[in-house]
C-alpha cells in the first residue's frame, strides 16, 4: 500500500466568515478534517493525497481560492516509520 502525503494547513479568514470558509473547505476532496481554532489562525485543516504535488494543488488552487480566505500556512508532515 502506498503511503499518502499529509499536510496541516493553518487558515486565516475574514472576521465573521469562519463558518462559511470551513463549510467550503469541507467540500474539497483530500480534506480529511477541519476545525475552528482560537488565536492567530481561525481554521486548522488536515489534507491528505497520493502525492506531495496533489497536496500542494489542493492548498494553492482550492483552499486559497475560497472567498474570505485571507492567508494560509502549510505544515507538511515529514514521512517516517511512526506515521499512521
Amino acid at each position: 500500500m502506498n503511503d499518502l502525503e499529509l499536510a496541516f494547513v493553518l487558515v486565516k479568514s475574514r472576521i465573521g466568515h469562519e463558518m462559511e470558509v470551513m463549510s467550503e473547505i469541507l467540500k474539497i476532496t483530500g480534506v480529511k478534517e477541519v476545525m475552528g481554532t482560537y488565536g492567530q489562525y481561525d481554521i486548522f485543516v488536515k489534507v491528505q493525497a497520493q502525492t506531495r504535488s496533489e497536496v500542494a494543488r489542493i492548498i494553492t488552487k482550492e483552499i486559497r481560492a475560497i472567498r474570505n480566505v485571507v492567508s494560509t500556512t502549510t505544515l507538511p508532515v515529514i514521512p517516517g516509520k511512526d506515521d499512521k
